[in-house]
């Protein structure tokens, strides 16, 4: 069975602080606090926001400033209670508010039919060292959706979150198993669903959640246009777009990795921000999931660049990354009904 659910999204910088805490300590103790069904915190590679300051891995820093994003999912009055200690917070960066579906592997069967020809977006959340058959558990998850006919999933690795409402953080010296990573997946929803039953065989107690995306482009082809402006209007004005793209970290352009210069020229452009996040394993298109290659110079991970923007500017920046993903990656679209400025105290 499922129900529906909210996903709250934060992004910030590393090292923003409140009360004399860091805020990843903060948002993470409000999520343990709430006992949010499923929370994760992911650890940017690079990325910027609202002043245009670049955050990168690339950079020999003393005390590295990289961005993090937080998620938290569950039914929307446990979502809107924390919501007013979250908006309380002094800080800047941004918070998103999605309305999603969660639920175990019986997801697959009730919502087939609401979804019709659109394309869905699954999210599967696991521990870093849960197995399946001796291996890891996200490895299986990516091959019955690759077996399944999805059109991509990634792995991000979380380092702090919530599983059933319980805190588990990563800690030196300890096995971690239990702290949280997620398998992000996109497709057309019969192919989703076929590897929904087959992950309702192999997981022991998966949490799901389910909502609509579109592809726009898979392998460089042009499947459909992003969400247009007059769609986008006739939402909200509050409304915002995510883009979501997904290359190899060895994707190059013009000798360059696809990643920095999709960020890059994003930053140039004037876009409100984008944050880049590394996969450990994935795929996209027809190329089978795949991690690093044993000693291989460039990394084959996949690298995830979110972008969000008024609709009316993402038409706008959506030259700049049809043009990098000429020839590989996935890109996504997304409408959010409901956004803010992370120091500001709305009532999303």
């Amino acid at each position: 069975m499922s129900r529906q659910a909210l996903a709250l999204t934060t992004y910030f910088g590393e090292r923003s602080r409140v009360r004399g805490r860091l805020l990843a300590d903060e948002l993470l103790d409000i999520h343990a606090r709430h006992e949010v069904h499923a929370s994760i915190l992911l650890r940017g590679i690079q990325g910027f926001g609202g002043k245009h300051r670049l955050r990168t891995d690339r950079l020999l820093t003393l005390s590295e400033d990289l961005p993090l994003v937080s998620v938290a999912i569950d039914v929307p009055a446990r979502i809107e209670a924390l919501l007013a200690d979250v908006s309380a917070i002094g800080d800047e960066g941004l918070m998103t508010l999605e309305r999603t579906r969660m639920g175990g592997a019986g997801l697959c069967t009730s919502e087939a039919a609401s979804t019709s020809s659109e394309e869905v977006k699954l999210t599967v959340y696991l521990g870093r060292h849960e197995r399946v058959n001796g291996a890891p558990a996200f490895t299986a998850v990516c091959q019955a959706l690759y077996d399944g006919g999805a059109a991509g999933a990634t792995v991000l690795l979380g380092v702090d979150g919530t599983r059933h409402g319980r805190r588990e953080r990563a800690q030196f010296f300890a096995r971690n198993a239990n702290v949280p990573l997620m398998v992000v997946s996109v497709g057309d929803p019969q192919p989703i669903y076929r590897a929904l039953e087959r992950l309702g065989e192999i997981l022991r107690d998966p949490l799901l959640t389910i909502e609509r995306v579109r592809v726009c482009k898979r392998d460089g082809v042009l499947t459909q246009a992003s969400h247009d402006h007059p769609l986008a209007s006739k939402h909200s004005p509050d409304t915002r777009q995510k883009l979501t793209i997904v290359v190899s970290e060895a994707a190059r352009h013009d000798r360059q990795p696809i990643y920095l210069e999709l960020v890059r020229r994003l930053r140039t452009a004037g876009a409100a921000g984008a944050t880049s996040l590394r996969g450990i394993w994935g795929f996209h298109g027809d190329h089978p999931p795949h991690g690093d290659r044993l000693l291989s110079i460039r990394r084959h991970v996949p690298v995830v660049t979110v972008t969000i923007d008024t609709p009316q500017r993402i038409a706008e920046l959506f030259p700049i990354i049809d043009e990098l993903t000429a020839e590989q990656g996935l890109v996504t679209s997304e409408l959010i009904p409901a956004s803010s400025p992370l120091h500001l105290a709305p009532g999303l």
